[in-house]
């Protein structure tokens, strides 16, 4: 990306960011559900559809237009909260979540356990309204953000999430590794939480998903099984226009393979109640990779 146009880039972030925060809510609402309607017409992406016709077990001609507008609305819906959460009183947002009282006992246990705790979430609904409602409950936790161009969008992205309560910690071009960092979290009983549904470092575990060949991190099976910590797959979903779900999944932990298997079907089994809500737009199966990945990955 040329200096130019990571500096447009950032501007229209920034931009974008004070319009939508400071807007009336229902003029938001409106305008992103929209933009999703505007870009589901002439059959919406085709990798979305195509990753959609995935997880409903049909052909991505098949695929619903009322499906793929109700994700492009979903995934608006994801970036007006996501501009408009630093504005957003944190309490509303905890009430607006909703969980089992099962699940709430678990994570209760779990985060004051002293073992350390791991949260792996796939790309649904909204994972950082999952951190606002942690940081509400159980104080900081840790996390990965993956390094943006330009550099000052990165930056404001990391500030805006620390602003949150979260600690984050860049992928790639930190002063260490985020591993280390991240197992020294957890072995002091911390709570790390990771995006753990896409394979950004070509070095991911392949995996069967929905009946297909992928590769997910490692990360998540690695740090638990090299912690002890506890690993538990959190989906999140919005149930109608006003409030948000999380359902939580404990995952048993034993080689790295075998466990990140089970990660991915947990994060089958909560992709499949809410299709829509699961913002993968980019190619995520093996039959979809480009010749360059191929030939990284041979």
């Amino acid at each position: 990306m040329a200096a130019w146009q990571e500096r447009l880039a950032d501007l229209g972030y920034r931009a974008g960011w004070a319009a939508v925060r400071h807007a009336p809510e229902s003029w938001a609402r409106r305008g992103f559900d929209v933009v999703g309607s505007l870009a589901a017409r002439g059959g919406g992406p085709e990798q979305l559809r195509k990753n959609l016709s995935r997880v409903i077990g049909t052909t991505p001609e098949q695929v619903p237009d009322a499906l793929v507008e109700q994700s492009l609305q979903s995934y608006a819906r994801y970036w007006r909260e996501a501009f408009r959460l630093p504005s957003t009183d944190p309490a509303e947002i905890v009430a607006a979540t909703l969980m089992s009282d099962e699940d709430r006992a678990l994570v209760d246990e779990l985060a004051t356990g002293g073992r350390g705790l791991i949260f792996a979430l796939p790309h649904s609904g909204n994972w950082d309204t999952c951190g606002v409602w942690l940081v509400a409950h159980h104080g900081q936790f840790s996390t990965v953000a993956e390094r943006l161009k330009p550099e000052s969008l990165f930056n404001q992205f990391v500030a805006y999430r620390e602003s949150l309560g979260f600690e984050v910690f860049p992928l790639t071009g930190g002063e260490q590794p985020p591993f280390e960092i991240l197992a020294q979290r957890l072995r002091a009983g911390g709570i790390v939480c990771l995006m753990g549904d896409r394979d950004l470092s070509d070095h991911g575990v392949p995996v069967t998903f929905f009946g297909e060949t992928t590769r997910i991190p490692a990360g998540p099976a690695k740090l638990a099984v090299s912690t002890g910590a506890t690993l538990v797959a959190v989906h999140h979903s919005y149930p109608d226009a006003h409030t948000s779900k999380m359902v939580l999944t404990p995952i048993e932990v034993d080689e790295v393979a075998a466990t990140t298997q089970r990660l991915a079907d947990a994060f089958a089994a909560g992709i499949a109640t809410a299709p829509a809500d699961w913002h993968m737009l980019q190619p995520l199966w093996e039959a979809d990779w480009s010749a360059a990945r191929r030939e990284r990955l041979a």
